[in-house]
């Protein structure tokens, strides 16, 4: 049986991330390990992976811990065999009351083994950090899910809302496939929800690992490409003219380069700037403050837009990230072609996006058009005291002084299909994070151990508080 620990003890057993971690790990701790640890070393790459081996896997875990076969579906689409999901059902006393979901995806980015200093599909602890594929995005979140619910299992624990998991494929290849949207499309019941959980926020450590706030994510922005075209004739390049197409092209671009979509500040965002503000002091916490009370602050916005990050938290952003153009060296070009990649604010449309990268371009010769099938949008989901309280109540216990921040995405989770159909999504995990990143979609992803197992207590109390609500 998993015993359970009160809150000084468990700060107190992972209070230090050492190479030793394994070693002084509680026993509930080195347990979960394992699950992690198994889940990791399933590869479930696009390439040659499967998110059905991994989630017969987890639903075993499950299975072992007390849950029942009808609580447990793989879900496995008949045309995509390795793209399957594990949704697990542990039924609440109240019938009438919706339930909460804890999403996680299971798929990872690919990973080449010669570029990596350790082996990206086995599970390496070194230096108080998890090294692996997958060790941040998303396996992390995956894991504690697992082993939240087969701990409420084994306690007997008795939820007055239905918690309901969905471990899902595809959330970092969606045009290829995606499980969130497929589920919406052909499991919709089990998708409904008074609100998910999902990835998409940690808490922010200082340069000396220190905690400096912890995040919930409310909304994100929309990821969306849009190609740039002109053709032309051509000709001979002994003979050029100025009606050139990679000239239209780079004109059009530098113009876009030198443009910034106006500021747009929603409750998120605000409350972000309001707390850094306090945190962080100094000119850029005045700016930030400033910005709160007054976007149209030209000053201060340029200020705060110094920080990548923060520009696009303020602002949709587009950018130009690919180029193609010429089909000979020696002849005019035909055709000049480019990728522009935009982030667009929760609420704004795709198509007037375009319509202003249309204007901005000022050029009739370029044609610009939608990429593929558009991302839904929507606004951002209110961050109730429904939701606040009990975030709020648990960091307060595990890390007092540590403030809770709202943030907004600026890339993009699964949580966007479904706060498009109306069920409520936000980024919760409880992992704080090294200011340089954990490498996820890069090079040697990495996590710290003492982030991961806070992370693992943080969501387990976290969770039990929202199952237990009215």
């Amino acid at each position: 049986m998993i015993r359970t620990f009160s809150a000084a003890a468990l700060l107190a057993a992972a209070a230090v991330a050492s190479p030793a971690a394994a070693q002084t790990a509680r026993p509930d701790q080195l347990a979960f390990r394992d699950l992690y640890k198994e889940l990791i070393e399933i590869n479930t790459t696009l390439s040659v992976g499967s998110c059905t081996a991994a989630s017969q896997a987890m639903a075993a875990r499950l299975k072992a811990a007390g849950f029942a076969d009808a609580e447990l579906q793989v879900i496995v689409p008949p045309q995509r065999p390795k793209d399957g999901a594990l949704v697990a059902t542990l039924r609440g006393t109240d019938a009438k009351a919706k339930p909460i979901l804890l999403l996680a995806h299971i798929d990872v980015v690919e990973a080449n083994r010669a570029d990596w200093e350790r082996d990206p599909f086995k599970l390496v602890e070194e230096d108080g950090f998890f090294y692996a594929r997958g060790a941040s995005d998303d396996k992390a979140q995956a894991a504690v899910w697992v082993d939240t619910l087969a701990r409420y299992k084994t306690e007997g624990f008795k939820p007055k809302r239905t918690i309901r998991m969905a471990l899902t494929c595809g959330e970092e290849t969606p045009d290829t496939f995606n499980g969130v949207q497929y589920l919406i499309a052909n499991n919709r019941d089990l998708m409904d929800a008074e609100f998910v959980l999902n990835e998409g926020a940690g808490g922010r450590l200082d340069e000396k690992g220190t905690r400096v706030s912890l995040g919930i994510q409310a909304g994100e922005k929309v990821y969306q490409d849009y190609t740039l075209e002109v053709t032309n004739k051509g000709g001979h390049s002994s003979a050029p003219v100025k009606d050139n197409a990679i000239y239209h092209l780079s004109q059009g671009l530098s113009r876009l380069g030198e443009y910034d979509f106006p500021i747009k500040l929603n409750d998120a965002v605000k409350a972000n700037f309001e707390q850094m503000a306090k945190i962080e002091g100094g000119p850029n916490g005045a700016a930030m403050a400033e910005v709160a009370k007054d976007p149209g602050n030209a000053e201060a916005v340029a200020i705060v837009a110094r920080d990548p990050g923060r520009n696009s938290m303020m602002r949709t952003t587009c950018v130009a990230t690919m180029v193609n153009a010429g089909h000979a060296p020696n002849a005019l070009p035909q055709r000049a072609k480019a990728n522009v990649n935009c982030r667009i604010l929760p609420g704004e449309s795709v198509e007037s996006v375009r319509q202003t990268l249309v204007k901005v371009l000022a050029d009739d010769a370029i044609k610009v058009t939608t990429v593929g099938e558009p991302s839904p949008v929507s606004p951002p989901p209110t961050l109730s005291k429904q939701i606040m309280g009990p975030v709020e109540k648990v960091a307060a216990k595990l890390w007092p002084g540590v403030p809770v921040v709202p943030v907004m995405a600026t890339g993009a989770t699964d949580g966007r299909f479904l706060n498009a159909v109306g069920v409520p999504t936000y980024g919760l995990s409880g992992m704080f994070g090294e200011i340089g990143g954990n490498g996820a979609h890069g090079l040697n992803e990495k996590i710290r151990v003492r982030s991961l197992y806070e992370g693992r207590d943080f969501l387990y109390e976290v969770v039990k508080l929202y199952a237990n609500q009215k």
